[in-house]
């Protein structure tokens, strides 16, 4: 999901200012030369931003460089391959996140299996989406969207920003549990989707959260619910959709993932400076800005049953669905 320029630049420069609060003194087995952060997106994203500013803490606090790589392409699958043919010595490590999960499924043909070539070592966030619609859609509540769909099967269009991504699989989930007929409209890309439904090409978008609260708040887009389990706190008179559709949810996370056989001792080592990093206020302040998501805070375990539970949540979706990629 793309951000707004004038957010990005100042994102990206703040990524550069965190204070070397913390430095360890002490002498480090590891990290002892350069870190890999591989991501699987282009520059300028909400991957890449979190990726930095994660990787400036971690510098800071272990005395040597945590360089960002992005690897694009195959909805993140080249940057994760990356990871996963990389030394398991803590020297690449990838920044994962919910098209781990939906890939596991979505692809028929992947060179391997996230689950287990992927050693968990810390989640960071969670960032929701919201369900967003035209506003010359004659609704302004979840249950008039679903009353409004049920009456029209077939006629109404939702966008997302390309096939399996999450805003599709939000999407996919809402019509599943609400039992609605909606027309999915894949673009390449938040930016292009954005742009049809604010000129009523197509009506209702799960679309991510950043790019779309300037035209919410001016009254462009009208948000109907975020996708989390709890409300968004950039959004906070706006309710969730699982208030409506009981267990529903469905929100972008983001954690930090190495090769499998990695060293205990090197994930326990990053374990702890990434939740230090969750606790400093500064930084959480930063990350808040990637569109008001939930600190993620935890174990390797913790992680690895995050990235489960959602492997085989999103599998369930895209069965569902029938949907496929090579």
């Amino acid at each position: 999901m793309g951000l707004p320029r004038r957010q990005f630049l100042r994102l990206a420069a703040s990524a550069a200012a965190i204070p070397a609060v913390g430095r360890i003194a002490r002498a480090q087995a590891y990290p002892s030369r350069p870190v890999r952060i591989v991501v699987g997106f282009a520059a300028g994203g909400p991957n890449d931003i979190l990726a930095r500013l994660m990787g400036q803490w971690l510098s800071e606090r272990l005395g040597q460089p945590f360089v960002v790589e992005n690897r694009p392409g195959a909805s993140s699958n080249i940057g994760t391959e990356a990871v996963v043919r990389a030394p398991a010595d803590g020297y690449t490590i990838l920044l994962a996140g919910t098209t781990s999960a939906i890939n596991a499924t979505l692809y028929d043909k992947l060179n391997f299996n996230f689950m287990r070539d992927i050693a968990p070592v810390a989640s960071i966030m969670r960032v929701p989406n919201v369900m967003e619609i035209n506003p010359s859609v004659p609704v302004k509540t979840v249950p008039e969207f679903i009353a409004y769909a049920k009456a029209n099967p077939g006629k109404i269009s939702m966008a997302s920003s390309g096939n399996g991504a999450p805003s599709h699989v939000a999407g996919e989930l809402f019509k599943m549990m609400a039992n609605v007929d909606l027309v999915h409209v894949p673009y390449r890309g938040a930016g292009p989707a954005l742009t049809d439904l604010l000129g009523g090409q197509v009506q209702v978008y799960f679309a991510p959260t950043p790019g779309s609260i300037e035209y919410i708040t001016s009254g462009k887009l009208r948000a109907l619910a975020v996708t989390a389990a709890t409300r968004s706190e950039v959004l906070p008179d706006i309710p969730t959709v699982g208030e409506f559709v009981a267990g529903y949810e469905a929100s972008t996370w983001f954690g930090i993932g190495a090769p499998k056989n990695t060293p205990a001792e090197v994930v326990d080592t990053l374990n702890t400076e990434i939740n230090a990093g969750l606790a400093d206020a500064k930084l959480r302040a930063r990350l808040f800005e990637l569109g008001g998501g939930t600190i993620l805070a935890g174990s390797p375990a913790d992680f690895g049953k995050l990235s489960a539970d959602e492997t085989t949540k999103w599998a369930k979706v895209v069965k569902y669905v029938g949907l496929k990629l090579e």
